[in-house]
């Protein structure tokens, strides 16, 4: 029986599978984005998240144990100085996986893995633009309406005007 064992081997053998997963977190703690297999996502997933939450401590001990597992110095190095401080209110979920379609050779289902906080498009609110849908009518009457109030601020700018050119003139007389 086989109870309770989810784990996707990725048809590999125990030190491939640990090579590959340890290179992959490499390169999405490097780079915060990657592109890959959804099987070998979800199985990076798996692998990676627990090593982000070992980063929110940055004692001397959990970056040996982060090392155990990812064996490159400037990967642990970018992750507890980076990543850690940008995670560190998150409970959780540093990954996000988005489905990608098909690989063209062999149609296996493709994706691309990245870090939740470090996505600038989906970061970014979407501003919204409003359209109104206007008729010729109202688009008439608002002009209607607009004219005489322009004519009546043209005026009284013409008339506020004139009493300071004679100011000027005064002033240049004396």
């Amino acid at each position: 029986m086989r109870h309770n064992k989810k784990f996707n081997h990725l048809s590999r053998t125990a030190s491939h599978r640990q090579a590959m997963l340890a290179n992959m977190a490499i390169s999405l703690i490097m780079h915060k984005r990657i592109t890959t297999t959804l099987a070998k996502a979800k199985a990076l997933k798996k692998y990676v998240e627990p090593l982000i939450t070992r980063s929110k401590d940055d004692t001397t001990n959990s970056r040996r144990v982060v090392f155990r597992y990812l064996q490159n110095k400037y990967a642990v190095t970018e992750l507890f100085q980076e990543i850690s401080v940008k995670v560190g209110d998150r409970p959780g979920g540093y990954t996000r996986i988005i489905k990608t379609g098909f690989r063209a050779s062999d149609a296996a289902q493709m994706c691309f893995i990245e870090l939740v906080d470090y996505d600038e498009n989906m970061a970014k609110q979407p501003v919204k633009k409003t359209r109104t849908r206007r008729s010729k009518k109202a688009a008439a009457k608002a002009e209607e309406a607009a004219a005489p109030v322009a004519a009546e601020t043209a005026a009284e700018a013409v008339a506020d005007a004139a009493p300071e050119a004679e100011q000027k003139e005064a002033e240049k007389a004396e």
